[in-house]
């Protein structure tokens, strides 16, 4: 049961950072399409906050979006944010 689309759907492979507990909470309970749309919102956070992913901070701060995305309220957009406008 994906959390995200409240449905049956297909689980990951393999469990997402395996020395992480939110790892397992995400393998237990997303779908791969699921996981698909978040690397798409995580690679938007990155460019947008420009996060060095080789600080703990950075790590971690993504870290709570993935929860918030998952099991929360959403993971946050950056102050000023504004989307992309659709190809025409």
């Amino acid at each position: 049961m994906c959390i995200k689309f409240g449905r049956e759907m297909y689980g990951m492979d393999e469990i997402p950072f395996e020395n992480h507990p939110l790892g397992q909470r995400i393998y237990d309970s997303v779908s791969k399409e699921a996981w698909k749309l978040w690397m798409e919102q995580m690679k938007m956070i990155m460019n947008e906050y420009r996060l060095n992913l080789g600080t703990k901070e950075a790590q971690e701060f993504l870290l709570q979006q993935m929860e918030n995305y998952f099991f929360g309220e959403g993971s946050s957009f950056p102050p000023g944010y504004v989307p992309p406008k659709a190809k025409s």
